[in-house]
């Protein structure tokens, strides 16, 4: 006579087997996916200043290093006529890879339609802020994973820039020909920072 506990650990070997034939490519979507959800926690919890911020890594262990390597690209020895200036209209923080995203969308805008030599992009901001994070534990055994208390002084978990109220962020400059297509580069930027933002024209210095 089979037993019930028999036919469990049968039907478990059996369905052990089938997904151990699957490729694990069926998989890996839905655990990376699964992963993004679990580990990272809102970036609202660092949008706004509050109190002193952290920047002495001497004291700290492990700082993330910043996403964001290059603050200036473009044609960087020619003098252009013209400036415009992405800034800040409220006072926030901006990570470190807000502010890769934003760098690429301009440089690759102005690239396709003004071409390499034509304008000067430059990052005036520099992450320095240590940003941390109360992490919680996601491993295997876990029954659920809990958000923990939002302002935490947890562990290092990158980094951000400081930007106060009408500070510039980012600045191209280019000729008079090229303001329309070097104002809408600026404006698809302005959509990866945190605070509304707006552009200002003026003549290179």
């Amino acid at each position: 006579m089979i037993t019930v506990s028999r036919l469990t650990s049968r039907s478990t070997i059996f369905v052990k087997r089938v997904i151990n034939t699957l490729p694990i490519s069926i998989f890996l979507p839905t655990l990376l996916e699964w992963c993004n959800k679990m580990s990272r926690k809102p970036s609202s919890m660092y949008r706004y200043v509050r109190g002193q911020p952290s920047t002495r890594r001497e004291y700290m262990g492990g700082v993330p290093n910043p996403r964001i390597t290059q603050f200036v690209l473009g044609n960087k020895t020619d003098k252009f006529p013209v400036q415009l200036s992405l800034y800040a209209t409220e006072r926030c923080h901006v990570r470190h890879n807000a502010l890769e995203s934003a760098r690429i969308t301009v440089n690759r805008a102005m690239e396709k339609k003004v071409g390499t030599t034509n304008y000067r992009l430059r990052i005036n901001v520099y992450p320095h802020v240590v940003l941390r994070e109360n992490k919680q534990a996601t491993g295997a055994g876990a029954d659920r994973v809990s958000q923990g208390m939002r302002a935490a002084y947890g562990k290092n978990v990158g980094t951000a820039a400081e930007v106060q109220a009408n500070q510039t962020v980012i600045t191209v400059e280019t000729t008079e020909q090229f303001i329309p297509q070097a104002k809408e580069s600026l404006r698809k930027a302005g959509m990866k920072i945190p605070s509304p933002c707006k552009i200002k024209v003026d003549s290179a210095a």
